[in-house]
């Protein structure tokens, strides 16, 4: 029977909030067995970019990385963020290791294709070139990974890549070794039936309910991605995804359907 491994990944507003933050690293720490944590990037990026003249450029809310905005996303989410992580970790006694897709060759991609919209230095993962065994040494001598949302071409070009795509990718991947459980942990209860009703979560979400939602337009812009992702995690050996408020980990990984939203194929 396989090894279970918990790939937890969390938004930019958690990171945003050091009470939050703090709150989800301690209980975080506690998740037994095999564990590798992806985060996003918060609002710092932004901030640092604006300080420094480089104004953020966004479109339908994704960013566009040009070079120099290249540099302050390396900077502040393979460095900053990610050590502030694994600083937190370390302090409640688990043992991280704070990681970029270009270290140990996790997570080579490509440069995206300019099609209608040019997202500059923005990667995209090539799936089948994912390279989990050094993941799998880490893992299996207990270290935690702690993944930031930088990857790399393999010809020495780094790229800015979505943490959501990172976390499914990672899950995919890993799930021919591991018997892998996926959580989006966010500042939601879930997938909103409501955006003004923080309540409102939807219990479960299929192919068909995706479908209906978007038609409806009840979710849009970033959810759309985030589901896209967890759909695919789910068909391609993922043995389960859910999406829900970050206090609520614990309860997603108990199965409790009162707790986020579930994905399924099914």
């Amino acid at each position: 029977m396989k090894e279970t491994l918990s790939i937890v990944k969390i938004g930019g507003n958690v990171i945003d909030n050091e009470t939050l933050l703090k709150s989800f690293i301690h209980e975080f720490s506690k998740i037994k067995g095999l564990k590798i944590l992806v985060h996003g990037g918060g609002k710092l990026a932004t901030e640092i970019s604006s300080s420094m003249g480089v104004i953020p450029e966004m479109i339908e809310g994704r960013r566009i990385t040009n070079a120099a905005t290249l540099e302050i996303v390396t900077m502040v989410y393979a460095g900053l963020i990610n050590k502030r992580i694994v600083a937190l970790l370390q302090s409640n006694n688990c043992n991280a290791i704070g990681l970029s897709g270009a270290d140990a060759n996790i997570l080579p991609a490509s440069k995206r294709d300019v099609g209608s919209i040019d997202y500059g230095f923005v990667g995209d993962i090539n799936q089948s070139e994912l390279n989990n065994n050094n993941l799998k040494v880490l893992l299996q001598n207990g270290f935690v990974p702690v993944i930031a949302p930088i990857t790399h071409d393999t010809k020495g070009q780094l790229l800015n890549t979505n943490a959501d795509t990172i976390a499914s990718c990672l899950g995919v991947s890993l799930s021919d070794t591991f018997r892998v459980k996926l959580y989006y942990c966010f500042e939601l209860k879930g997938v909103l039936q409501d955006i003004k009703n923080e309540n409102s979560s939807i219990e479960l979400i299929t192919p068909e309910i995706f479908l209906q939602l978007k038609a409806s337009q009840t979710i849009s812009k970033g959810m759309i991605p985030k589901i896209t992702n967890a759909l695919e995690a789910i068909k391609n050996g993922v043995n389960c995804v859910y999406i829900g408020h970050v206090n609520y980990l614990n309860k997603m990984m108990a199965d409790d359907v009162n707790a986020g939203t579930k994905i399924t194929v099914i």
